[in-house]
């Protein structure tokens, strides 16, 4: 009988007996907002790291591919918004599904273009999707597992951007230089597949169906304003948008940094070498959110949150000046863990902050105005950039960090609040 206790609670005490003990819908539920979430991180990694053959062939400055990001980044502040009342009032699966049909299409139409402006208009039309994905998949995450488990689950989620972006690496590694950027931009079409599994094996979260019975008065966008409801979106707006002017400054220019001649302000790494340290990076990165979803189910969401942002405005900046390979190999996943990990925060926050009726056009309207804000951070680090170097311009997004640190003291302690 002891040898029996024994047992049970050591499987209970395993770090992953969480995930072994849910439900196989709940596993199919975190697997399909997962690969969304990896997939759409995949597409930004193939533009990023296309760059620099992108601006040779179209003749395009550092600032003019900024541009066509914040473009993109733009779009998907629309595109986000749009889908989160989308998965509010039609289901969250079927907003997951539009949404990655709309990114992997366009991202495939991007291997076709001849002129900057068809790549703008084909980036900003992709941005739409791309912008959906997030509120949709964690909205879907967020009402389907249990409360204990949340902030696990909502990590694990978040994570599979670390894995996108690792992947993406890989493809530009073994696609570019044997077949140029446009063969890049055609992979990016295989994973609209995905869409089907999803439609097939994937419901829609109980809370969600009992919501749309019983709250349907709630399902007003403009609820979201409204009292508490608007105090909270408002601080949630802020804190976001601090964290993505700091995200797509840093990591949209990273692969720019290391591989541009250190003439220009780069590290001058072969395109191998460049892929290869961002890919370390992810592991980084990868730990950085699981890691988040532990240390909140056990300390708090709040002050988890804001120590990852302090300590990412530290090590961004010593990123920023690390002058060999050796140092920016062993900064960079230390730069991934703390610069990236606090997203899995924001996905916990944000979805325990509003009631079901209203969470995902609360929390898309959240991430995504905070996307319009980040839309000026490619354009403004590329523009610092081709003044003052690459190196220089990249200080920027430790100022950003800090700033979003700050801000987060007002956000509410959401541990241990059931959803309404």
């Amino acid at each position: 009988m002891s040898t029996i206790s024994s047992t049970s609670a050591s499987s209970s005490n395993h770090p992953l007996a969480w995930l072994q003990q849910a439900s196989t819908m709940q596993r199919r539920v975190l697997l399909a907002a997962s690969l969304g979430w990896m997939l759409d991180s995949m597409d930004v990694m193939l533009y990023a790291l296309v760059v620099p053959s992108v601006k040779a062939d179209l003749h395009l400055t550092s600032a003019g591919a900024g541009l066509i990001m914040s473009a993109t980044l733009i779009c998907a502040a629309i595109g986000g918004m749009l889908f989160g009342v989308f998965a509010d009032r039609f289901g969250r699966t079927r907003a997951l599904i539009a949404s990655i049909l709309v990114y992997c299409i366009c991202t495939g139409l991007c291997g076709l273009v001849q002129t900057a402006v068809q790549l703008t208009v084909c980036r900003m039309l992709l941005g739409f999707g791309m912008g959906g994905e997030w509120a949709a998949g964690a909205a879907l995450v967020a009402e389907s597992w249990p409360d204990e488990h949340r902030a696990k689950a909502l990590a694990l989620m978040q994570s599979s951007w670390a894995i996108g972006y690792a992947l993406g690496a890989t493809i530009v590694a073994l696609i570019l230089p044997h077949f140029g950027w446009r063969a890049v931009f055609f992979a990016g079409l295989l994973p609209a597949a995905f869409a089907i599994w999803i439609r097939h094996k994937v419901s829609e979260p109980e809370r969600w169906t009992n919501s749309l019975k019983t709250a349907g008065w709630m399902r007003s966008p403009a609820q979201i304003f409204r009292g508490r409801n608007g105090r909270l979106i408002a601080i949630a707006t802020l804190v976001n948008a601090a964290t993505l002017f700091a995200w797509w400054g840093l990591f949209f220019w990273v692969p720019s940094y290391l591989s541009l001649p250190i003439a220009q302000g780069g590290r001058g790494l072969s395109i191998v070498q460049t892929s290869t340290w961002t890919i370390l990076m992810q592991v980084g990165t990868f730990l950085g959110y699981v890691s988040y979803g532990f240390l909140a189910d056990r300390l708090g969401r709040k002050w988890v949150y804001i120590g990852y942002l302090f300590i990412a405005a530290i090590v961004v900046r010593l990123y920023a000046h690390a002058t060999t390979p050796l140092e920016l190999l062993w900064l960079g996943p230390m730069v991934g863990f703390w610069g990236t990990g606090y997203f899995s925060g924001f996905a916990v926050i944000a979805s325990e902050l509003f009631p079901t009726a209203i969470r995902a056009t609360a929390m898309g309207f959240a991430y995504n105005t905070g996307r319009i804000v980040s839309a000026a951070a490619p354009l403004l680090v590329g523009k610092a950039s081709d003044r003052n170097g690459m190196a220089s311009a990249l200080g920027i997004t430790s100022i950003s960090f800090l700033g979003a640190a700050l801000l987060a003291i007002l956000i509410p302690e959401t541990r241990g609040k059931p959803l309404e």
